[in-house]
């Protein structure tokens, strides 16, 4: 996924009431920037780090920026939860995910389960369906060499529903798969934050035998784009 447009580099003044962030731009000037990422942002949100925003294209948007990337240490990181479903699904169509080819038809937020949408849906008359769960993760608290990326950065009752959901497609007969896309690119692991939401550790477990698949992947990032490259050692 390339960046419609070049990122404007900045300093991470503060993030505030969830979707607002204050960014000192290379002049001086302060901005207010949209942040799209409804989490806590635990271990990416450090004020004095280096950022980079996207301009709005739609001139009459109130916000005129959006936060992208955050430089951790010498780690990049993607923050914007809009990103990852596409970049999964760039990922799948190019066949970098060799676990989820073979499909002819690839389509994204489609109805199922009690009243959600499953981020991909994968589809083939040879086989059956594939209903794929793509969540963004960010969360590195440990950055120690080998120490994994995390998941959730915070309590995620929407994100224990999607596990239930999950399971019983494959209940249905379908294949589910729990895909942990990690937009940083200091990771080559995979855990679950057992201790900040024990709730969707438990759930996780309960859906692996229940036969939901996990796979999690990592990205190649910078001020121009961002790309699915390897897959990463899931450590449950």
């Amino acid at each position: 996924m390339k960046f419609d447009l070049p990122l404007i580099p900045g300093t991470l003044v503060k993030r505030y009431k969830r979707f607002l962030t204050d960014v000192e731009l290379a002049g001086g000037e302060v901005v207010v920037a949209h942040c799209a990422n409804s989490g806590s942002m635990l271990s990416v949100n450090e004020p004095g780090a280096r950022v980079w925003l996207s301009p709005a294209k739609d001139p009459n948007r109130k916000l005129k920026y959006t936060w992208e990337l955050i430089k951790i240490g010498e780690a990049m990181v993607g923050i914007n939860t809009q990103h990852p479903n596409r970049l999964v699904a760039e990922a799948i169509e190019t066949g970098r995910v060799p676990e989820l080819a073979g499909y002819a038809r690839l389509r994204r937020e489609v109805k199922y389960g009690k009243n959600s949408r499953i981020d991909i849906l994968l589809e083939d008359e040879s086989k059956p369906r594939c209903y794929v769960e793509v969540k963004n993760t960010t969360l590195r608290r440990d950055l120690s060499p080998g120490a994994p990326a995390e998941f959730p950065d915070a309590v995620t009752e929407r994100g224990a529903k999607h596990l239930v959901e999950l399971a019983d497609m494959v209940r249905e007969g379908h294949r589910a798969v729990m895909f942990y896309l990690v937009q940083r690119d200091d990771a080559d692991a995979f855990t679950v934050a057992a201790d900040i939401d024990p709730t969707y550790a438990k759930g996780l477990s309960a859906a692996i035998k229940a036969g939901v698949e996990v796979l999690a992947y990592t990205c190649r990032i910078s001020p121009k784009e961002i790309v699915v490259t390897d897959p990463v050692a899931v450590r449950l």
